[in-house]
C-alpha cells in the first residue's frame, strides 16, 4: 500500500489498512499470547515437506499480526479497529531458482502442501532463468527469541483510555483555537515465527507505534484555511512513548519544542492550533537562495527518499522499477568513491537501534541484524543487500534488511534504518542558527516530489521561519526547497551533535508490485546547508 492510498483510507476510518485475510475481532483478542508449540510444529511439517520434495533450501514464516486503529474527530470517536491476521509463508530453492507460497490452513498438512506448490513454481520459474541463485553463508541461529524493549505494551492500553487521550489531544487544539482537529492512534504487533533449513528457530515479537493528528485554522472572512500535523515521530516502543516525558523535549530557538523517545501529543496539538493560525497571515516566502536550518522532524523525508531509497540495491540493479523508479547511484560510483556529500556526511544503515521502527533481532531470512556504513565522509561506500545479492557486491554475508509485510508476502529488500550521522564537533541549534545571515529555518513533513532516479526533488514543511543576521524571525509560507542529490548533500557545512539527535521516520512506506508496505525511521541532528534554491509553491488562481 502506498502513502497515498494511506491518507486516503485513513480518512475512511482506517478499515482499508488491514493485511488480507484478515479478520475482525474484539479488543480483548489482541491479548491472546502467540502460540508457541504450534508454530514451531508447522514450520517443522514445511521444513520436512521441503526436504523431501528436493528443495536445496527452505524458509518458513509463521505470522500473527495485529492491527488496532483508533480515528477521531474533534469530540467524536470515528472508529475503533482490531485485525488479526495469521498464516504461513513458505519459500523454496528447488533447481536454483526461487518459489513461494501461502495459506492459513494451520494443519501439518496445510502447510506442507504450501511447500510442494513453492517447489512446483521454483521448479517452473528455473525454466526462464538465466543463473542460479547464489545465497551468501548465515550462521545457524539455533532457537533464539527477540522482543521489542516495550514498557507497557500498546495492545493492554484499555480502549476508552486511547480513546480518552485522542479526544484530550482533539479538545487542547480546539480550545487553543483550531476550528478542526482529527487525531489517529495506530498500533502494530507482528508475532513472528521463522525456521530454516540452515537450521534457525527465531521467534520474534515487534511492537510499533503512532499517533498523527492535523489541525485546522480557517480565516472565515476569506474561506483561507492552513493545517498543521502533529510533529511526534513513530516508534519501534510501547505506549510509554506517549507519557510526555519532559527530560526528552528539546527547547529550539523560536520557542520551538521538540521530542525525542517521549511525546506530549496535547502539548503539540496546542502548538499546532497556534501556528496553524499564525499561518493563515504569514507572508509567502521570496524565491531564492538561503542557507537552510533544517530540523530532523523535516530532514528525516529528505533522508527517506534521497539517501534510503536509492541505495537499495534491487533499485540500482533496475529490479525494482516499476514502484517509484531505479537509482542514479549505480554500481560503477561506488567503485569510483563517488562524493555523495562533504566530508561531515556519513551514513548509517541500523536495524538494531533502540526505539527506531526497523528495529528488530532477525531480518525475515534470519540474519542478525547489524549497522553498516553507506556513504562514509562523503564517500559512497555501500549499499543495502539480502542474501541472494551479497554475492553481487563482493560481500560475504547479507545485510540483515529482508522483510515481508504478511505471511501471505513474499520477503524482499526492504530499506534499513538510514540515519545521518550526528556531528563530532560540540554543537547546538542556537549556535547553528546564530551563524547564517540569511536563511530558513524549516520543520516538519510537507510535501513533496521526486523523480524516478532519485536525483532532483523539492520537499516543504510545515514550519518556515526566516532567519537574519542570526536570529529566528517570522513564519512565512509556501516554500519548498529544491534539490540534486549530491549537490544537496555536498552543500553541509555543520551538523549539530549527539545530544540533539532525534528519529523521524515513515509508518507505511510502500514498494515492490505486489505493493508492500514496511515501517522505517532516519534519525538526524539539525543539519545546515549553504545556497540551496528555495521556490514559491502558491499559485494565483485569478
Amino acid at each position: 500500500m502506498d502513502r497515498r492510498t494511506f491518507l486516503q483510507l485513513s480518512a475512511l476510518g482506517a478499515g482499508g489498512l488491514l493485511l488480507p485475510s484478515t479478520r475482525l475481532i474484539a479488543a480483548e483478542q489482541l491479548l491472546v499470547p502467540a502460540d508457541a508449540a504450534r508454530n514451531r510444529r508447522l514450520a517443522d511439517a514445511a521444513l520436512a515437506a521441503a526436504k523431501a520434495g528436493g528443495a536445496s533450501y527452505c524458509d518458513v514464516r509463521v505470522g500473527r499480526y495485529l492491527r488496532q486503529f483508533v480515528v477521531t474527530r474533534e469530540a467524536k470517536v470515528e472508529n475503533v479497529v482490531n485485525g488479526e491476521s495469521i498464516g504461513v509463508g513458505v519459500r523454496v530453492i528447488a533447481n536454483g531458482a526461487w518459489g513461494f507460497a501461502a495459506t492459513n490452513t494451520l494443519t501439518s498438512d496445510g502447510v506442507a502442501t504450501a511447500a510442494r506448490q513453492a517447489i512446483a513454481i521454483a521448479r517452473a520459474n528455473a525454466r526462464l532463468a538465466e543463473r542460479p541463485v547464489q545465497l551468501a553463508p548465515v550462521s545457524p541461529a539455533g532457537q533464539v527469541s527477540w522482543r521489542t524493549p516495550i514498557k507497557r505494551n500498546a495492545m493492554e492500553v484499555p480502549v476508552a483510555e486511547k480513546v480518552a487521550l485522542l479526544l484530550d489531544v482533539n479538545a487542547a487544539a480546539m480550545n487553543a483555537g483550531a476550528d478542526f482537529a482529527a487525531s489517529r492512534l495506530f498500533a502494530i504487533n507482528e508475532q513472528k515465527y521463522f525456521a530454516s533449513s540452515d537450521g534457525s528457530w527465531i521467534d520474534q515479537d515487534v511492537h510499533r507505534l503512532w499517533l498523527p493528528f492535523t489541525v485546522t485554522a480557517v480565516d472565515k472572512a476569506s474561506g483561507k484555511f492552513r493545517t498543521r500535523d502533529g510533529l511526534g515521530a513513530p516508534v519501534g516502543m510501547g505506549y510509554e512513548y506517549l507519557d510526555g516525558d519532559a527530560a526528552q523535549k528539546h527547547h529550539l530557538p523560536g520557542g520551538l519544542i521538540a521530542y525525542g523517545l517521549s511525546y506530549d501529543p496535547r502539548e503539540d496539538a496546542v502548538a499546532a492550533a497556534k501556528q496553524a493560525r499564525a499561518k493563515l497571515s504569514a507572508p509567502s516566502v521570496k524565491p531564492g537562495k538561503y542557507d537552510l536550518v533544517i530540523d530532523p522532524s523535516n530532514l528525516f523525508l529528505t533522508i527517506h527518499e534521497s539517501v534510503g531509497h536509492p541505495l537499495e540495491l534491487d533499485r540500482v540493479l533496475g529490479y525494482e522499477a516499476n514502484y517509484a523508479g531505479t537509482s542514479f547511484a549505480t554500481i560503477d560510483k561506488r567503485d569510483a568513491g563517488f562524493r555523495w556529500g562533504s566530508p561531515l556526511v556519513n551514513f548509517v544503515a541500523d536495524k538494531t537501534r533502540p526505539g527506531s521502527l526497523g528495529a528488530v533481532g532477525y531480518d525475515d531470512e534470519g540474519v542478525k541484524t547489524k549497522q553498516w556504513d553507506l556513504v562514509r565522509d562523503g564517500i559512497l561506500v555501500d549499499y543495502q543487500c539480502t542474501r541472494d545479492q551479497a554475492h553481487i557486491l563482493g560481500k560475504t554475508e547479507s545485510d540483515g534488511c529482508s522483510y515481508a509485510d504478511a505471511w501471505s508476502s513474499v520477503q524482499f529488500q526492504r530499506m534499513p534504518n538510514v540515519s545521518l550521522a550526528a556531528g563530532k564537533q560540540p554543537l547546538d541549534v542556537a549556535k547553528m542558527v546564530a551563524g547564517v545571515e540569511k536563511g530558513l529555518y524549516i520543520h516538519g513533513r510537507g510535501s513533496y516530489s521526486i523523480d524516478q532516479q532519485r536525483y532532483n526533488a523539492q520537499f516543504g514543511g510545515q514550519l518556515i521561519y526566516e532567519i537574519e543576521h542570526g536570529q529566528v524571525t517570522r513564519l512565512v509560507e509556501d516554500g519548498a526547497y529544491q534539490i540534486r542529490t549530491p549537490e544537496f548533500w555536498n552543500s553541509v557545512s555543520a551538523i549539530c551533535d549527539e545530544r540533539d539527535f532525534r528519529l523521524g521516520g515513515s509508518f507505511f512506506d510502500g514498494k515492490g508490485q505486489p505493493s508492500q508496505v514496511s515501517a522505517v525511521s532516519h534519525g538526524s541532528a539539525t543539519t545546515r546547508f549553504d545556497g540551496v534554491n528555495v521556490i514559491n509553491t502558491a499559485r494565483s488562481l485569478g
